[in-house]
């Protein structure tokens, strides 16, 4: 295992890096929901873009050395955080680093806050653990192209 990397805020000139690493990571996503058209992997780098540079979006990346290996996005609104994107790269998943960003992420979101959201597939087993083992709590489920996704809210 590689030693952590060092964790900044997103920045626009990031999008690139973050559109390859977050293709990379849902690959596996979309093969065990048998679903290729998952919104991380159509969304454009212009969408991208315009989402990190968002003022409601709040994001920070991972680094090893140059190599960008986990970002996490946060949309803010009111008292309400949505977590949208949290993305360790396939040959880092199982570190700790996504545990790491979901916490340091956690931590600087504005105290006004009260309840974090985030959802993920039904077949995402360690996902769940993942926010369930940090405090989230399933709150209820939508319909997907043939299958669930699960919705998870931690309160602050």
């Amino acid at each position: 295992m590689a030693a952590p990397g060092m964790l900044r805020a997103l920045a626009p000139g990031d999008a690139g890096e973050v559109l390859t690493l977050q293709r990379a990571a849902f690959v596996t996503e979309a093969q065990a929901h048998d679903d290729p058209g998952l919104p991380p992997l159509t969304q454009t780098l212009a969408e991208l873009r315009a989402e990190i540079e968002d003022p409601s979006c709040r994001g920070w990346t991972v680094r090893e050395a140059v190599r960008l290996v986990a970002c996490v996005r946060v949309h803010v609104s009111d008292d309400v955080a949505d977590l949208v994107r949290l993305i360790v790269a396939p040959d880092r998943q199982g570190d700790g680093i996504g545990t790491r960003l979901l916490r340091a992420a956690e931590d600087r979101l504005p105290s006004r806050i009260r309840e974090i959201r985030l959802f993920t597939g039904e077949r995402s087993y360690a996902n769940l653990r993942l926010y369930e083992r940090h405090g989230y709590r399933r709150t209820h489920t939508t319909a997907a192209a043939g299958y669930r996704l699960v919705h998870l809210a931690k309160q602050r």
